[in-house]
């Protein structure tokens, strides 16, 4: 059965450009002021070919995450919710705190990025980094308590500028190459370590990091002028001019420095491009700003994901009651932003920037497989929404296959800790199953 499109109020908080703007915020910013370095590092001009590939998965995900929201238009939760209305408390509850764990680790590998461009722009040692990646953390957890309208506002103005910075990047590169006379072929070079398959799965696992910011737009849906239909519609919209600015960015960086100059571990990749090239001190400067502000972007977009996804959880009985308070006024659960900000700040101890990325993938990738069972799911029993993805049942089975070869991927250590997890929250969800005394559910499955 078709649910009826959600009619929305004239006054509803967000425009189709405002919510288009919080999934690029999220997107546009941690893989090209952050993780592109990496994505070089280890896959050489072959990173342009990862890009492409993630960003068609990406694509096929948003697909799914369209349809799920206009079946589901009320919940805040996305991907959580999705799987728990589908599957029960049971699957909903290792869902919930993955999707949210990642989020949260999220904003952590994004600080760790603002930090670097942070100290690099005021001359300051690496090693500063980490003062001023909590520092952001405390700020946009201050901006998050104030209301979901101003933060989204906020992003809105924040991605204006950062793709203002990123366009005069690409600029000064053609220029630099093409106008001066400094193009080198050899900088798209693919040595013997990053060719082949591997090096560009390996690549395609930092860059999912990069894509998996449009799944905030999914916690908002209720919020957003035009319901379903309108967040599907931003969804797809940030996906895809993302894919183009990314591409477009790493053509740049390689246009400006040779593959092997990048290194995994590098938080600044943009203003190692510049200062290799001798690029004018305004430029940087500029260029350096756009960085903090693309970066505090995304982890004020994470931030709203995260608190969003953990108050869902809180409301459905799945954690503690206090984190589903709810300030009707500003439109956020304080506890939940003050939970989100603590474990972000925590998980900047876990190593580089890399590695606390490579975390955070296996909770993207496990929600975008848990997603696809639940549109399976929905359609099984025809309960259809207004925004209908195509080529049905292909379009899922092909992002099941492709999640699923990109998990058996990660790094061995974001594979065991992602196992653990699973693992250990099953145990804790039926050691409380029984503490509470819940029936035990039955199911035949021949």
């Amino acid at each position: 059965m078709r649910n009826p499109p959600v009619r929305t109020s004239s006054r509803a908080l967000i425009s189709v450009p405002a919510a288009t703007a919080v999934g690029l915020g999220a997107i546009i910013g941690a893989g090209i002021f952050v993780l592109s370095g990496s994505a070089i590092a280890l896959a050489g001009s072959d990173a342009m070919i990862a890009f492409a590939l993630v960003g068609f998965v990406a694509v096929l995900v948003a697909l799914e995450l369209g349809e799920l929201g206009s079946i589901l238009p009320k919940v805040e939760g996305a991907s959580y919710s999705y799987v728990y209305n589908a599957f029960g408390s049971e699957l909903g509850f290792i869902t919930g705190i993955i999707f949210y764990f990642s989020s949260a680790t999220a904003i952590s590998a994004i600080s760790i990025g603002f930090g670097s461009y942070f100290a690099n722009l005021l001359g300051f040692s690496p090693g500063t980094q980490i003062y001023f990646a909590i520092m952001l953390i405390a700020i946009l957890a201050a901006l998050n308590l104030m209301g979901i309208k101003k933060a989204v506002n906020a992003d809105f103005a924040l991605v204006l500028v950062k793709l203002a910075a990123l366009l005069a990047f690409v600029a000064f590169a053609a220029y630099f190459a093409f106008g001066l006379g400094h193009f080198n072929p050899s900088n798209f070079g693919v040595d013997a370590a990053q060719s082949g398959l591997g090096p560009i799965a390996a690549a395609s696992i930092v860059i999912f990091f990069a894509y998996s910011g449009f799944q905030t737009i999914s916690t908002l849906t209720s919020k957003i002028r035009g319901g379903a239909n309108a967040a599907a519609r931003s969804i797809l919209l940030s996906v895809v001019l993302s894919l183009a600015v990314y591409i477009a960015i790493i053509f740049a960086l390689l246009l400006l420095v040779p593959s092997s100059a990048y290194t995994v571990s590098s938080a600044d990749p943009i203003s190692l491009a510049l200062d290799a090239s001798s690029a004018p001190y305004a430029l940087k400067l500029a260029v350096g700003i756009g960085a903090l502000i693309a970066t505090a972007s995304a982890a004020l977009a994470m931030f709203l994901r995260s608190s969003r996804i953990v108050y869902q959880l809180g409301k459905d009985g799945l954690l503690p009651k206090i984190l589903s308070r709810y300030d009707v006024k500003r439109d956020i659960s304080p506890d939940a932003v003050l939970a989100t900000a603590v474990v972000a700040a925590i998980a900047l101890f876990s190593g580089n920037v890399y590695v606390i990325a490579s975390i955070s993938v296996f909770g993207v990738l496990f929600t975008y497989l848990m997603s696809s069972f639940a549109l399976i799911h929905f359609r099984r029993i025809k309960k259809l929404g207004s925004f209908i993805s195509p080529l049905y049942p292909y379009l899922p089975a092909v992002a099941i296959i492709s999640v699923i070869a990109f998990m058996y991927g990660l790094p061995k250590q974001s594979l065991l800790i992602g196992t653990i997890m699973v693992i250990g929250l099953l145990l804790v969800y039926y050691f409380l199953s029984e503490y509470e005394g819940k029936r035990v559910v039955k199911v035949r499955l021949f």
